[in-house]
């Protein structure tokens, strides 16, 4: 059973690295060229500004369960505004978000790699806000609308000038509506399965950052 330091750092630690993706989010697609997210008030890192009420509810669930899943509000961005072009410009600030959690991540594990001493409850933090950091990068890149990995692979098909990449666009773009539902479903088969599908690229993240 989980113990309410290990709740408290597993919250902090998810209200953190969410609220550090979607500034990630947010900063560059204003270096990108679109203000949006800045006349929105999302060039932020108050964790408010970023709160969604249903994303909020999973993360106090997944507090209880384990499970480490939750999300916040979906920063605004205008694809036209973007220098390098709608898809590849949205692939750029789709990937910003991951991105952020692996850079995060990498921080927060410098101490492990000195091999300083944390007291306890600190070590426990850092500890909790690596692996949140890198299952929120790792989920958040499987290609499947909404999520950023669904953006990113698009912005890449974008660069190449290959029928078979075209094709590939183009079945992304007719399963954008059933996104949130395959999604849904990947979840729940995970659930039943004697393996979790994402725990091999987590656990090789997580043993590169931490050098083991």
């Amino acid at each position: 059973m989980n113990t309410l330091a290990n709740i408290v750092a597993f919250l902090l630690a998810l209200v953190l690295s969410i609220s550090i993706h979607e500034f990630a989010h947010a900063l560059v697609a204003e270096l990108q060229g679109d203000p949006t997210a800045r006349y929105m008030g999302r060039l932020t890192l108050n964790p408010t500004a970023h709160f969604d009420p249903l994303g909020a509810i999973m993360i106090l669930v997944s507090a209880f369960s384990g499970f480490g899943f939750g999300w916040g509000k979906p920063v605004p961005v205008n694809p036209r505004n973007l220098r390098s072009g709608p898809r590849v410009g949205m692939g750029i600030v789709a990937a910003a978000g991951p991105l952020s959690n692996v850079l995060l991540a990498v921080l927060f594990a410098i101490p492990f790699r000195l091999n300083l001493h944390l007291p306890g409850l600190l070590g426990s933090l850092f500890h909790t806000v690596i692996w949140v950091n890198i299952g929120l990068a790792i989920f958040n890149l499987i290609p499947l609308f909404p999520l950023d990995g669904y953006s990113v692979l698009r912005g890449i098909l974008a660069t190449i000038r290959a029928a078979w990449a075209y094709r590939w666009t183009d079945i992304l773009d007719n399963l954008q509506a059933q996104g949130p539902i395959l999604l849904f479903l990947f979840i729940a088969v995970d659930q039943f399965l004697p393996f979790n599908v994402l725990d091999l690229p987590r656990l090789f993240l997580y043993r590169l950052i931490m050098g083991f």
